[in-house]
């Protein structure tokens, strides 16, 4: 199964300096996704991951690295589904945020499973079917 992956893994993986073991294994299930070409990406992870980078050379050299990957497209049925996903959580009580009800749609209209350490995506999967992928033991 291809894999959509979200902006707080692509965060650690290239933005975060000092990693705890926990941290190093979700980038190692990263870089064994990536060896599987099991990997996608939609252009709002792109720009969240990119964003914020004050620093010219750090922008460029990450924009470079994430041009190995092809986005996805997004169709209109993929923004109509995020609205329905954000207009079903909060009928259930959960925040939704759009980027993320739009990360959900693209995964479930595309049968993808989403990975992330944002615990807000264990609230969304309560209220819809989604699958997260979680680190394999052994790889």
């Amino acid at each position: 199964m291809k894999v959509l992956v979200d902006t707080s893994v692509w965060s650690l993986a290239f933005r975060k300096k000092s990693l705890t073991d926990e941290e190093l294994k979700i980038i190692k299930e990263l870089k064994e996704l990536i060896y599987e070409l099991r990997v996608l990406l939609i252009g709002p992870i792109r720009q969240e991951l990119l964003s914020g980078i004050s620093d010219e050379v750090k922008f460029k050299n990450l924009k470079e690295k994430m041009r190995a990957f092809d986005d996805l497209e997004i169709l209109p049925e993929d923004y109509e589904n995020a609205a329905e996903i954000y207009n079903k959580c909060r009928r259930n009580g959960i925040q939704g945020f759009q980027v993320d009800c739009l990360i959900c749609s693209v995964a479930k209209n595309n049968n993808l499973s989403i990975y992330t350490t944002d615990k807000d995506f264990d609230n969304y999967k309560e209220i819809i079917n989604l699958k997260l992928h979680n680190i394999r033991e052994e790889i």
